[in-house]
């Protein structure tokens, strides 16, 4: 018999800038109108973050709800993981300035890189700590400062980014009584990096002045291949989590918030009705790490996660990579 530890998802939070930047705010920078970006993406508006405002303010204030919302203390963490493409440096990792801010002294604390499926990975990383017994407390966020690294001149990726930050406290299943993890799985495939990469400030490409000019630092992405990935990804994702469940008792999917018709066309190919999507798109577009903990912590904030009942998040992105997670409610 297993003596894997059932693992319980405590409490959530998360946290959006004040800044609103609705449609029409890019026509100012691209050939581009509010009629145009919904249609194509479903998004109205997206948050972006006050200047001095970093990834790691919107950790710290979606991680203080969450440790509220389950009752834990800063100093009973044990362990503080960030998923980001957007850090606040490059060294030391974001997770450990969020660990010093929040009074975290006895948590261990480091980020993961995965991209738009950074939450997934890190809630994987941690239900992994915990369901061995290695920890008692961990807190997971996934969070970005996208508006950082876009272009605003490139019409195909500026109107589709927002800042955000969600956050998880997780803990023994039986002393939550919530939020089980049933089932969890990631994927990748590096061959398909150019999809969606951003080339300048790392070891290949440092920064330089020359970088910078020629916008290397900027997300560039296949806005095709792109959509056709997103759409069997997430359909796949979707059904393997479900595999061998009653789908009678699925009763929410909380997808990675990337394009209102990528979720049609998903929705299509399973077979399924829209209704059991939770979207919030239209209001802070594409997050990428933080969309997933945005919308799980609004979903449960309004009722949308049952008592009882299955809910599946799934994330897919930049690497390329993408991930799943059942959770029983």
């Amino acid at each position: 018999m297993s003596s894997r530890l059932r693992v319980g998802i405590a409490g959530t939070g998360s946290q959006l800038p004040e800044r609103v930047l609705d449609n029409h705010e890019f026509e100012q920078w691209v050939d581009t109108s509010d009629e145009w970006i919904v249609q194509r993406t479903g998004i109205r508006e997206r948050r972006w973050v006050a200047e001095g405002q970093a990834t790691s303010d919107l950790c710290v204030g979606a991680a203080r709800k969450a440790l509220d919302a389950a009752g834990v203390k800063p100093e009973e963490l044990d362990l503080v993981i960030v998923g980001t493409l957007t850090p606040d440096y490059l060294l030391p990792a974001c997770a450990c300035l969020v660990q010093d801010r929040l009074g975290a002294k006895n948590a261990g604390a480091f980020d993961v890189s995965a991209a738009c499926t950074g939450f997934l990975t890190a809630l994987h990383a941690g239900e992994a700590f915990l369901s061995a017994g290695r920890v008692k407390r961990v807190l997971v966020i996934g969070a970005e400062c996208l508006s950082r690294f876009v272009d605003i001149h490139d019409r195909s990726s500026c109107i589709i980014f927002g800042d955000g930050a969600g956050a998880a406290v997780l803990m023994p299943w039986e002393e939550c009584r919530q939020g089980e993890i049933v089932r969890t799985k990631l994927g990748a495939d590096g061959s398909g990096f150019a999809t969606i990469h951003m080339k300048g400030g790392g070891s290949k490409t440092p920064p330089t002045a020359e970088s910078v000019a020629r916008g290397d630092h900027f997300i560039r992405l296949q806005g095709r291949e792109t959509f056709r990935f997103a759409v069997q990804k997430m359909a796949e994702m979707i059904e393997l989590m479900v595999e061998g469940q009653d789908l009678a008792q699925l009763g929410l999917i909380v997808p990675h918030q990337v394009n209102q018709r990528i979720f049609e066309a998903a929705m299509e190919r399973l077979g399924w009705s829209m209704d059991k999507l939770f979207v919030n798109i239209d209001k802070y577009g594409n997050t990428s790490a933080a969309s997933v903990p945005i919308a799980l912590d609004e979903a449960l904030r309004a009722g949308r996660l049952e008592k009882d009942k299955l809910a599946v998040l799934v994330a897919f992105g930049a690497g390329l990579t993408w991930g799943g997670t059942l959770i029983r409610w």
